[in-house]
């Protein structure tokens, strides 16, 4: 029996590292033909550099797709960044620099893939989320919100393409080893009246994402639910994650907020 990735055309952005990477190389392993939409490209896949919080430069790369192959199958929002530090003091243009790649960038990306998807019968799109989305992290404010607003998205998007076969779903990730770490924003100053607090939160986050599972456990959720005939609203990765969330759900949001306030602030 073929494998259900064969022959598949998967566009994934950010696939030059971590999760998207690791994700890309497994649908190609398994026969689909990858598209990387990526600022950076490499030789694994075949890339088309974009900048994916430009609208223009991702309608040129979907088309240039759609050219070459015909049609996309499935689609991995994967491209991202965080930043951490108190809210107060980060400076609105890395507000907004966040927001226009974790969610516009997203949304930049459906927009031109969506209409393709319909022309040819439906498809598959998989919004990386994150953990965070459900557990706010104290000092991550920002990319717990541009994650909380993916998955939402996601979410109400899952209805609203349903009649075009198209279906909708998000991946949430716990803490993966991968150069999202190194790669992390922080504040250039801090608040004397937060003290050690963000330093300490900091370290923390990097220390749990250091000792993370591995992008292979993401990128096997990923692939399988974009091949699944009927994949989840969202699925989160990482079995401790799962009782995390599963018990975010049940205890009071006090309690869930103390606890947060305990490990991160």
């Amino acid at each position: 029996m073929p494998d259900k990735a064969q022959d598949k055309v998967v566009v994934v952005t950010g696939a030059t590292a971590g999760i998207g990477k690791a994700a890309a190389a497994l649908f190609k392993a398994r026969g689909a033909k990858v598209v990387c939409l990526a600022r950076r490209t490499t030789p694994e896949f075949d890339c088309i550099p974009t900048d994916v919080t430009d609208r223009d430069a991702v309608r040129a790369a979907v088309s240039a797709v759609r050219e070459k192959y015909g049609r996309i199958d499935i689609l991995v929002n994967n491209a991202g960044m965080g930043i951490s530090g108190a809210a107060e003091d980060t400076d609105d243009a890395a507000v907004r620099k966040i927001f226009e790649l974790n969610f516009f960038g997203v949304l930049n990306v459906i927009r031109e893939v969506v209409p393709v998807m319909r022309e040819n019968g439906g498809g598959t799109i998989v919004n990386v989320s994150s953990v965070a989305a459900e557990l706010a992290i104290p000092f991550q404010s920002f990319y717990s919100a541009t994650k909380a607003a993916v998955s939402s998205l996601s979410a109400a998007l899952r209805n609203e393409l349903a009649p075009f076969r198209i279906k909708v779903t998000a991946v949430l990730p716990g803490d993966v080893r991968t150069d999202f770490t190194a790669s992390r924003e922080k504040n250039v100053t801090d608040n004397p009246a937060y003290g050690d607090r963000v330093k300490r939160s900091v370290a923390v986050m990097e220390r749990d994402e250091k000792n993370g599972m591995s992008p292979d456990v993401i990128a096997r959720i990923i692939v399988r639910s974009a091949l699944s005939a009927h994949p989840p609203v969202s699925r989160v990765g990482g079995w401790k994650y799962v009782l995390l969330v599963r018990l975010a759900h049940i205890l009071p949001a006090r309690l869930v907020s103390y606890i947060l306030g305990k490990m991160y602030a």
